[in-house]
């Protein structure tokens, strides 16, 4: 029997710095040593039986502790091995730095120097990362014994969080300083060095996509001239290989199904500062859908009836994406019916020939499966009921595999989660499932400081609090307060987005604004009430339903500089109005939701009827179409814009505040109110708006041929517009011009700019078609940025 290990707890501090035990310790544990392995070695078969046992060395650790983790009881007999085993059990318990076990006649004597208490823990060096953070990712704590192994451990945990961010080079070294009462400091030293960047994103094998589109589908991102203010350039391997994920699911929902990532190399730089990082992929060719059947497999099913709700047609670009939606809609369908347990299997058959994939929807009779219960965990602010709302199974239905990833994908696109895992398990039957939740929550809430500038409003500061869930009630808060120079608002939403837990959102806002613009001679207030109720009426389409009460009123200016002409002051004689009006408004879009992930269209119509009391009486609609087309392999995107309205008047004072203007992000080229009916008396000019409006924009966006880094576009649009009719006004006392309307017609050049704190817009526009009262504006630039 060896017992020269009795050494081997005294070494274990040496590993830290700062950390010695002193000479006459050694002494004292060599001395201890050279007792008990004399005896030892004429002991070997021989049994001991201790009247006494001593312990000497402990200061915080009881007697009857340490006897009970040793094993050994006084007046038990107890032979050789088990003294070694009882000296083993003591040396790697983790709570003594030595131990040394000696017999003397009928007294044991045990002997342990106890490891110190850590006192408190520090970090020292680190600015990337925060203590908060770093000391989530250690296991070390405060007023527990510090162990030697677990601080290096804990070091290398730091490094490799640093690493995650992009430090490959930082290095972390754990110390200890002694304090009194056997109690120590542990202190991270950490050398954090410098982000090792992405110097380099490049592709081979790609024909059909640019290097400069792919690299937009990527999270990593290059190193560029905002390298210190973003973090998505430096080189992190986990993001490497989510962004081989959806470098698939690029290629793969627009018809390549054969497209391969053959590797991916990332080599440091010569420098060892960056990386060089290349995607070497296989693209194959695009299919698209052939021959779409339904074969029904159940006798009381009917596949013909099924084929004929789908959507896709031959020749469309396959996709997975538009397969699992087919899916999704057979199987409401067969609820619908009152079918359950349908199972319906894509079969997939390809035709090399002609490029194309037949499907063919087998519709079945899957497991009889049900849900006995929904379990959800993690969720400490969050209720319960939130997460639930996301699932269209309850406890008792058939079991969907599908519905239930569709589930989790739902709770992920909440934005209240760090991470969430759906997981289904067998229950208390093999008939049965339970479907676990475990969820990380996070923070939902923002108070955000920043500034604006714009053209019409002048420059501002912007203060806003948003809270995505509050109370943990999925509901969501706004409050925000702008002050530009020429404008002024204060507004406050809420939205509760399931109504009764059922898909109908409820709104409520309230909105306060003033103008003191200096394209007018006179001020403006107007205050805003409108709750609401959303509710989808199909499956790209929703119907918002609303009331709007709101108090307008014109004052004329405090200075003796501008002159309102008799139009506007007639509005200004007014006084402040009211009104209260019902009204809905339709959305159908297929942005996101479309056969083409190419090409979508939002289409918008709303209208307002007002007499509900108050003091105006009118009806105003509101239509507005957009289509959006990627082109030359999503390069370029083309986008046209058509939208129109019409105030019909019916009674009280119809207000310049209450007609239709456009603004330049309606119609460019012109001033805030810059085109139709003017009051040519007074000093300003004043755009007296109209009833009627149509506006038509057609813009295309391209790269510039710069680094992809630099977040610069360009782009070219025509726009135009007109703004007519007076009717039902009041032109006593005012010179009117232009109250029959022109088309205007403009055309120019934009700049894009993607900045880490905001997008950035120039516009340079020549108004090619005009009149001679409208006011010009040559040169835009709109900034809004949050910091």
């Amino acid at each position: 029997m060896n017992l020269g290990s009795t050494m081997r707890a005294s070494r274990v501090l040496e590993q830290c710095s700062y950390y010695r035990p002193g000479l006459k310790g050694l002494a004292f544990s060599l001395l201890l040593t050279t007792a008990w392995v004399a005896p030892a070695q004429h002991a070997f078969a021989q049994q001991y039986q201790f009247n006494t046992v001593r312990i000497e060395g402990n200061e915080r650790i009881g007697d009857s502790a340490i006897l009970s983790q040793a094993g050994i009881a006084r007046g038990q007999a107890v032979s050789a091995g088990e003294l070694n085993d009882a000296y083993q059990r003591l040396n790697n318990s983790g709570l003594f730095e030595s131990v040394a076990i000696s017999p003397q006649g009928s007294t044991l004597e045990i002997t342990v120097v106890e490891l110190p208490t850590i006192n408190r823990i520090s970090f020292e060096g680190n600015r990337r990362i925060k203590d908060e953070a770093l000391s989530a990712v250690i296991d070390s704590t405060a007023r527990r014994v510090f162990n030697p192994s677990l601080a290096e451990k804990d070091a290398n945990s730091i490094a490799e969080a640093y690493s995650n961010d992009g430090r490959l080079s930082a290095r972390v070294q754990p110390k200890v300083i002694k304090r009194n009462q056997n109690r120590v400091d542990l202190v991270f030293e950490i050398f954090e060095g410098d982000n090792v960047e992405v110097e380099r994103l490049s592709f081979v094998g790609n024909r059909k996509y640019s290097d400069g589109r792919l690299r937009r589908v990527l999270g990593t991102k290059q190193a560029g001239i905002f390298r210190r203010l973003i973090r998505r350039d430096t080189f992190v391997e986990d993001r490497v290989e989510f962004d081989k994920q959806v470098l698939r699911d690029f290629y793969f929902s627009r018809g390549y199904v054969d497209m391969r990532i053959n590797s991916v190399n990332a080599e440091l730089t010569q420098e060892r500062d960056g990386y060089f990082v290349g995607f070497n992929i296989q693209e194959g060719q695009q299919f698209q859908f052939g021959q779409v059947t339904v074969t029904s497999e159940l006798n009381n099913v009917d596949g013909d009836a099924y084929r004929d709700i789908l959507k896709i047609k031959p020749g469309v670009v396959y996709s997975p994406t538009l397969v699992e939606a087919e899916i999704a809609r057979i199987e409401r369908q067969a609820i619908r019916d009152g079918i359950d347990f349908m199972r319906v299997e894509p079969r997939v058959t390809r035709n090399e020939r002609d490029l194309t994939l037949d499907v063919d929807f087998v519709l079945s009779r899957g497991d009889r499966i049900f849900v006995e219960r929904i379990d959800i965990e993690g969720n400490t602010t969050t209720l319960d009921r939130v997460v639930r709302e996301q699932f269209d199974s309850v406890e008792g239905d058939p079991f969907n595999p599908r519905e239930i990833r569709q589930s989790a994908e739902r709770i992920r696109a909440l934005g209240y989660f760090e991470t969430a895992e759906v997981n289904a398990r067998e229950g208390s039957t093999p008939e049965q499932v339970v479907i676990d939740v475990d969820v990380e929550e996070k923070p939902t809430g923002s108070l955000n400081f920043g500034g604006s500038f714009s053209s019409s409003d002048g420059i501002g500061v912007a203060v806003s609090f948003a809270e995505q869930n509050f109370l943990g009630r999925g509901q969501k808060l706004f409050l925000n307060v702008t002050t530009a120079s020429e404008a002024r608002r204060y507004g406050f939403r809420f939205i509760e987005p399931s109504l009764l837990g059922r898909d109908v959102s409820l709104g409520l806002e309230l909105d306060f604004s003033e103008t003191n613009s200096s394209f007018s001679s006179y001020d403006s207030t107007r205050l805003t009430f409108r709750p609401s109720l959303s509710f989808p009426v199909s499956e790209n389409g929703r119907l918002q339903v609303r009331y709007t009460a709101e108090e307008i009123e014109a004052t004329d200016r405090d200075d003796d500089e501008t002159f309102a002409g008799g139009i506007i002051a007639n509005d200004i004689a007014a006084g402040p109005l009211t009104s209260s009006a019902l009204g809905y408004e339709y959305t159908y879009d297929t942005r996101r939701t479309g056969l083409d992930p190419n090409r979508g269209v939002l289409f918008r119509f709303s209208q307002d009827f007002a007499g509900l009391g108050g003091d105006q009486e009118y009806i105003r609609t509101v239509a507005r179409v957009i289509g959006e087309q990627k082109l030359f392999n999503e390069e370029v995107t083309l986008r046209a814009t058509l939208e129109g309205g019409a105030l019909a008047w019916g009674g009280g004072t119809n207000r310049a505040l209450d007609r239709f203007t456009l603004s330049t992000s309606q119609l460019r080229g012109f001033e805030p109110g810059g085109i139709g009916p003017r009051d040519t008396a007074s000093d300003e000019g004043d755009s007296l708006g109209g009833n009627l409006y149509v506006v038509g924009r057609v813009e295309a966006e391209f790269p510039l041929g710069l680094p992809e880094e630099y977040g610069i576009r360009g782009g070219v649009f025509y726009d135009v517009g007109n703004l007519w009719d007076l009717s039902d006004v009041n032109l006593s006392g005012g010179t009117v011009a232009g109250e029959s309307g022109s088309f205007r017609h403009v055309i120019g050049v934009s700049i894009y700019w993607d900045t880490p704190v905001g997008p950035l817009q120039f516009n340079i526009s020549d108004a090619i078609k005009k009149e001679d009262f409208d006011r010009e504006q040559k040169f835009e630039v709109t900034l809004q940025t949050q910091f």
